[in-house]
């Protein structure tokens, strides 16, 4: 519990209303009771603003008078809330030490201060720094690292040469550094091109459940500081992120993709391989991305969708263009 006196203090905001005023957690405008604190970072919701019943409000001075409870002033409030929602967390703490039904190899190097789960299993030359935390049923590789105050949630995989910075977040079943989906076709067959690079991850990255970073073929896969990945992402062999870039859920990156700093990849896109992504790019839900991009700016692709029988005759009329251009022409050419 915080009084939002305190919450003012912690966040760096004035505030109006009694700074003794107890809230004991966050909610949305429409659900919070009286204890609680919400927040306002969109206009369109400012009917819900003065309905709220909450103890206290984070919104813009500009909409301080509107506001019907005691109210923390943040000229940016969703930022405001992401810091709140930090005060409030109750995730359980993780105790440091190596727990009894775990598998660490005589030679990894385990800091006093790391974490290691119930049946997690370290391998040779695996090293966790200070504050690392290796959850239940998870897996660090052979000369894998992961840098101080990074957490691994249980069952995890981070296969050997994987090297993760400070305080990184890898969410549970993700896999990091499984061979890239490389093979050569011969006489009677596919034959395997073994993957020698390694993947290498910066600072303050969060990999979401279930996405996959493949390894380097030769040269390794590479995640640059402060990058952010949804969930059931799939980032190929030799891909390069660069700083800042989100990558929403249920995005394909296939080899070799390069992305620049500061981009956002929104759901379901799909990234061919070997193309490079400039810096400060948006890419829309859904977009597939056959061509690199050099200008920053928005790209999407696809048809919105559209009642069944109207996208059919759309569909129809696709199939269409070729000869309809065709006839178009010859029409020019008679002039």
């Amino acid at each position: 519990m915080y009084t939002l006196g305190d919450l003012a203090q912690r966040l760096g905001l004035a505030f109006s209303g009694d700074a003794q005023r107890p809230l004991t957690g966050l909610a949305s405008l429409a659900a919070a009771g009286p204890g609680q604190l919400a927040f306002l970072a969109d206009r369109k919701y400012l009917a819900q603003l003065g309905a709220t019943r909450a103890g206290a409000v984070i919104v813009h001075p500009d909409f301080a008078a509107q506001c019907p409870a005691d109210c923390l002033l943040s000229d940016a409030p969703y930022l405001s809330f992401a810091r709140a929602s930090q005060l409030f967390d109750r995730s359980p703490p993780p105790v440091p030490g190596i727990h009894r039904a775990a598998v660490v190899a005589a030679d990894a190097r385990v800091h006093p201060q790391a974490s290691v789960g119930p049946h997690a299993v370290v391998e040779p030359g695996a090293v966790l720094e200070r504050g690392a935390v290796l959850g239940a049923g998870a897996y660090l590789g052979h000369g894998s690292r992961l840098g101080a105050g990074t957490r691994v949630f249980p069952q995890a995989v981070i296969y050997h040469d994987v090297q993760v910075g400070e305080h990184c977040v890898i969410h549970s079943q993700a896999v990091l550094g499984a061979d890239g989906f490389g093979f050569a076709p011969g006489p009677e067959g596919w034959e395997k091109i073994c993957q020698l690079g390694g993947v290498r991850i910066g600072n303050h990255v969060e990999i979401g459940a279930c996405t996959t970073v493949d390894r380097g073929a030769l040269e390794h896969t590479v995640i640059a500081d402060n990058v952010i990945i949804d969930n059931l992402v799939q980032i190929a062999h030799n891909c390069r992120i660069g700083k800042n870039t989100a990558i929403a859920g249920c995005t394909g990156l296939a080899g070799s993709t390069i992305i620049g700093a500061n981009c956002t990849l929104a759901g379901g896109v799909g990234v061919v391989g070997h193309v490079e992504i400039c810096d400060n790019v948006h890419v829309t839900g859904m977009t597939m991305v056959t061509r690199s991009i050099t200008e920053p700016g928005s790209y999407s692709s696809g048809t919105p969708m559209a009642p069944t029988r109207d996208w059919k005759r759309s569909a129809v009329r696709f199939s269409q263009l070729d000869s309809m251009q065709r006839r178009l022409a010859a029409l020019e050419n008679e002039r």
